[in-house]
């Protein structure tokens, strides 16, 4: 299941570089600007949200020209939060962030399961403000490639990015990253065969002081590849990338890339002690497609739908709650206050109250992809019997209506599997899930389950060492390698069975 395109893909891109407010309901006017990409909501008026959202869409130019990817112009556009002052970002901004001592966010990019969201303050002047933005941009564009990517290229190649500045006319990026330059000027660099090692498995990953050795020499190696590459007219970084996507392992690609691993290390050395470091630009001109901005004003109601669902999943459930039930009073229709209602029923725990709140705002708004996926997924969870029909079509619903929609596929693939039919199709949907979102773990074992549901022993296997990669925290280790034990146990009995016993 080795995705060879992105590799191709990333490819591409490395040949180029080479006190918290309170939440009511808003009295402020807001408008919604609506570009090929993202639909940008602001209370800071049209001007700016014209502004903006040529902003981003300056972005997803410079992103999808380096890491160019297949079928992501099928998403649906993401939703950007644009608000005009700090207070605005406090009453939005994930739980962990606020209080005392906290980090005074200029931006953040919010990637929940079903949707995305991009979370921005106006008013912000520090020099890379959106870097946490563009950070997490990144990793979001190399989520097909999560499969073979190795983690120091996959937060190498992050933070490159993060330090990108965007203008009207101009795009900076691959500025130097001056606290990682000085945290190796203070440390020791880890052995280069180590640091492409790392997994989710190695302390280097998880511990504190360990890992921030990680991440600098991670952003370090990245960039002084990328700009050897360009110094010197090589492809060394497309050769590796295209080796990573075959199946080579890190540490062999490298050796036959870059040569004597001992040698680079050395050349990383005296890299990181430079004064001066080379960044690249590049015409942040826009297609007249995607310089096409559509901006009307947004009734009161309608934003705070928005800006409710978004507090779901920035955790602060009691303020979503409050506001999505203001617009109801508002406006009983509203299908996004349906959808956030079900989404917080569900975290509740409340199966039934998930499933009428899911079923109903399906019924409001014929449009909504999450709507019949979620409905789906509760009565699913609730063991409801005489509704597989309606589940089934309500899954189908979510793909027509959302093509590139991986939870529904997987959703679709575990509710064939489980009723031991369609296990072919179920097998085709398991992998086009993988397609779309290859950091997800979830759908790995989920492959490997039906693999083994048609006796695919081997092919199970190799999903689930396929899956030991996504691995990123020791609960997630202890799960696949206890789903390999069990596979293997399986298979040592279907060959005695095979063989006669012994």
């Amino acid at each position: 299941m080795r995705n060879v395109f992105a590799g191709r893909v990333l490819s591409a891109m490395l040949i180029f570089a080479t006190a918290t407010a309170a939440v009511g309901a808003t009295p402020e006017r807001w408008v919604e600007a609506r570009s090929t990409h993202f639909v940008v909501l602001t209370d800071a008026g049209e001007k700016e949200a014209r502004r903006v959202a040529g902003q981003f869409e300056r972005m997803h130019m410079v992103f999808h020209t380096l890491l160019p990817t297949k079928g992501d112009d099928a998403d649906p556009p993401i939703v950007v939060i644009a608000v005009k002052d700090r207070k605005g970002m406090q009453a939005l901004e994930p739980v962990e962030y606020l209080g005392k001592d906290r980090v005074d966010l200029a931006g953040f990019f919010l990637r929940a399961p079903d949707k995305n969201y991009i979370l921005v303050r106006l008013d912000a002047e520090e020099s890379h403000a959106y870097a946490n933005v563009y950070h997490e941009y990144t990793h979001y564009m190399l989520r097909k490639a999560d499969g073979w990517l190795p983690l120091w290229l996959n937060e190498g190649l992050a933070q490159f990015y993060e330090n990108t500045d965007i203008d009207d006319k101009t795009v900076w990026l691959g500025q130097a990253n001056m606290e990682e330059l000085k945290f190796l000027g203070r440390n020791d660099l880890l052995p280069i065969e180590t640091l492409l090692k790392v997994d989710g498995r190695s302390p280097y990953y998880h511990d504190e002081q360990k890992g921030s050795v990680f991440y600098a020499e991670s952003w370090a190696l990245t960039h002084f590849l990328i700009v050897s590459d360009r110094i010197q007219g090589a492809h060394r970084m497309h050769d590796y990338a295209e080796r990573l996507a075959q199946g080579e392992d890190a540490v062999t690609a490298a050796r036959e890339v870059f040569g004597d691993l001992d040698k680079l290390q050395r050349g990383l050395s005296d890299y990181v002690m430079q004064q001066k470091f080379m960044y690249f630009m590049m015409p942040a001109t826009l297609t007249a497609k995607d310089a096409a901005v559509d901006v009307q004003a947004l009734p009161g109601a309608e934003a705070d739908a928005v800006r409710a669902d978004m507090l779901v999943y920035t955790k602060r459930s009691a303020e979503a709650e409050a506001l999505a039930e203001t617009v109801l009073r508002e406006e009983p229709g509203n299908a996004l206050a349906h959808e956030s209602t079900g989404m917080l029923r569900f975290l509740a725990g409340d199966q039934v109250g998930a499933k009428k709140w899911f079923r109903e705002a399906e019924e409001l708004d014929a449009h909504s992809y999450l709507a019949p996926y979620y409905y789906a997924m509760m009565a699913l969870r609730s063991g409801a019997t005489g509704e597989d029909d309606a589940i089934e079509k309500s899954l189908h619903a979510s793909i027509a209506l959302n093509p590139g929609f991986g939870p529904a596929y997987d959703a679709l693939a575990m509710f064939y599997a489980a009723r031991h039919e369609h296990l072919d199709e179920a097998h085709k949907l398991n992998v086009k899930a993988v397609e779309l979102e290859g950091d997800r773990l979830s759908y790995r074992l989920n492959c490997a389950e039906v693999l083994l549901e048609q006796r695919q022993v081997a092919e199970a296997l190799d999903a689930l060492q396929d899956a030991t990669r996504l691995a990123k925290t020791p609960a997630d280790v202890a799960l696949v390698e206890g789903r390999i034990a069990r596979v293997e146990r399986y298979q040592e009995a279907l060959n005695k069975v095979v063989g006669g016993g012994e």
